[in-house]
């Protein structure tokens, strides 16, 4: 099975967001953050045939940047993970890719949030649930878990900003 981890696109200012509206959790994307993100999810067309299976953090801002990965790249309707909020412990978020690798090669895409991405990616790849590795902004990483996942059984194919994704479009 190979994991396609998509930290959110730009979004609006959290400090000015809370004061106006409160609840970090409806926090959008900015139309910067949405236009970049479809520049950038062209270019993972460069990288990634397929995905089988979507899923989302229920924060608006990671939703709004499945839904744009998700019209590039031709894959079905993302799905609300509740553990890929902000918190989520890797060993949660590895047991519903579990139940939901299916057979065969299959390729599946979470939508998440720094710190918790960099977690889980640290978790799968080395063992460790210390930040290894941060993904910015739009970035996206490829991981091979193969057959069994669990801590240290994954291996990292490569890590790219948004600003690297969307040069790999033109």
């Amino acid at each position: 099975m190979q994991l396609l981890v998509v930290r959110h696109a730009l979004a609006e200012d959290v400090e000015v967001w809370s004061r106006t509206h409160g609840d970090d959790a409806s926090r959008p994307l900015t139309d910067e953050g949405r236009k970049k993100m479809k520049e950038g999810a062209k270019g993972l067309r460069t990288l990634v045939s397929r995905i089988d299976v979507l899923a989302t953090s229920p924060f608006t801002r990671a939703r709004e940047t499945a839904q744009i990965l998700g019209k590039a790249l031709d894959a079905p309707n993302a799905v609300v993970v509740p553990q890929l909020a902000p918190g989520g412990r890797a060993e949660d978020v590895a047991g519903w890719l579990d139940r939901h690798r299916g057979d065969g090669e299959r390729t599946a895409a979470i939508v998440g949030h720094e710190p918790s991405l960099g977690l889980l990616v640290s978790w799968l790849v080395a063992g460790v649930e210390r930040p290894l590795l941060e993904l910015k902004k739009g970035g996206a990483c490829l991981l091979e878990l193969g057959n069994r996942i669990a801590a240290g059984q994954g291996m990292l194919v490569w890590l790219l900003t948004g600003g690297q994704l969307r040069k790999l479009e033109d």
